[in-house]
């Protein structure tokens, strides 16, 4: 590129940031947002400013910010035109992002959040929206992507997590159905409450959130904790479950119930206190989902371990995660209300997937799943981990696609 044409697309850039963030930033969730944002193309870059929602963009990078995001030129000017989706640019490696990942999702949605793009033209509609909803009293931070006509599926993020974890799959499936990807409470963009953060709580919080926004008869996509929290609803709120997709989810231990007393005594309150909690240390931690950890970029890594530290630093999502790690280990494994003497009453369709070198659920619950629920599909992949929807996509994928194309109207 010319120095001439280079001057000129910064130029371009510039001018497309004001115009874009000054005409979409009212009524969106980034409305009373204060932040600085940084875009690098490697040899220009620019800071965003909100300051309760007023944007200022000026040239140059800030000391401390908030959020970067780094890409070519050409990418990063298509993103912001709205021409490109920042989720798909993401997963295809073409930008990275560290610091605050959810408000790189909030700032992709608001790029499209109007339907149209710089020139005036639609925007896909497969292109995620950053949303926001109270249900049950909770305010939930939500993606959302595909045509609102289109048959709901609402994915259900793990542990720890939030729901850039399950980006693979919305984007697949945004193409033809309405995708709806929530921060479970306590974790990510969503509020933590003082609550139970039991199964059945969960379930009682998704039946509201399918309320409010017209996604009852909805699939349900769970990974981990996700899972359970899917086949808690398909168990008691099987009206508004049209199937489930269960990507390594963690049922009741069915070992180990001799620490249940020592873990009854630890109560979540005592995450108030601060918790160290470093970079390195989280990304390894995400690391060892992984059956091959090799297969994906250390970009993920570092912008999955900037989340997880971000989230950690609020004391109430902290309590939060050790409220619900606490409860996971608790349920009832048998009994009147224990987890595996209830499943066989589980009505909707079922699809689970198991990773064969899964440190956290090992594949050899499919076994007692299959005992439980013969007419359900269980499927154990060689050589992955925790995640199958990042360390082996196009498998889980498939399955997905092969279990929703045989799901009754």
């Amino acid at each position: 590129m010319s120095t001439a044409a280079a001057t000129l697309a910064t130029e371009d850039l510039e001018s497309l940031l004001r115009r874009r963030l000054r005409r979409s930033l009212d009524g969106s969730v980034l409305e009373h947002r204060t932040a600085t944002v940084v875009l690098d193309t490697g040899h220009s870059q620019w800071t965003v400013e909100l300051l309760r929602g007023t944007p200022r963009v000026r040239r140059g990078a800030a000391l401390r910010p908030t959020l970067v995001v780094r890409g070519s030129q050409q990418v990063l000017t298509e993103v912001v035109a709205g021409r490109a989706s920042g989720v798909h640019s993401f997963l295809d490696g073409e930008i990275t992002v560290r610091g605050n990942l959810a408000l790189s999702l909030q700032l992709d949605g608001l790029f499209s959040s109007d339907g149209k793009d710089a020139e005036g033209s639609p925007r896909p509609v497969e292109f995620p929206r950053s949303q926001s909803v109270t249900a049950m009293g909770i305010r939930t931070a939500y993606l959302e992507a595909g045509p609102p006509d289109a048959p709901p599926v609402v994915m259900l993020h793990g542990l720890g997590a939030t729901n850039a974890s399950l980006l693979p799959c919305l984007a697949d499936l945004a193409r033809d159905h309405r995708v709806i990807a929530p921060d479970l409470p306590g974790f990510g963009e969503s509020q933590a409450p003082a609550a139970s953060y039991t199964p059945a709580w969960f379930a009682a919080w998704l039946e509201a959130l399918q309320h409010e926004l017209g996604a009852r008869r909805a699939v349900l996509l769970g990974n981990s904790l996700g899972g359970r929290i899917a086949l808690e609803a398909g168990l008691t709120h099987p009206s508004s479950v049209r199937g489930l997709l269960l990507l390594t989810p963690s049922p009741a231990f069915r070992r180990l119930r001799e620490w249940v007393p020592a873990v009854r005594l630890m109560r979540p309150e005592l995450a108030r206190l601060p918790v160290p909690l470093s970079h390195p240390l989280v990304a390894a931690g995400i690391r060892g989902m992984f059956a091959r950890p090799e297969r994906l970029s250390k970009a993920w890594y570092d912008a999955a371990a900037d989340e997880g530290v971000r989230v950690f630093r609020s004391r109430s999502h902290r309590v939060a995660f050790f409220a619900t790690a606490r409860q996971i280990f608790l349920e009832d494994a048998h009994g009147r209300h224990g987890f595996w003497d209830r499943l066989p009453a589980l009505t909707p369709p079922a699809l689970f997937v198991w990773g064969d070198r899964d440190r956290f659920v090992p594949s050899s619950f499919a076994r007692h799943v299959e005992n439980a629920l013969p007419e359900a599909r269980s499927v154990v992949l060689e050589d992955c981990g925790h995640v199958p929807q990042f360390e082996q996509p196009d498998r889980t994928m498939a399955l997905v696609r092969d279990v929703l194309s045989a799901l009754p109207d």
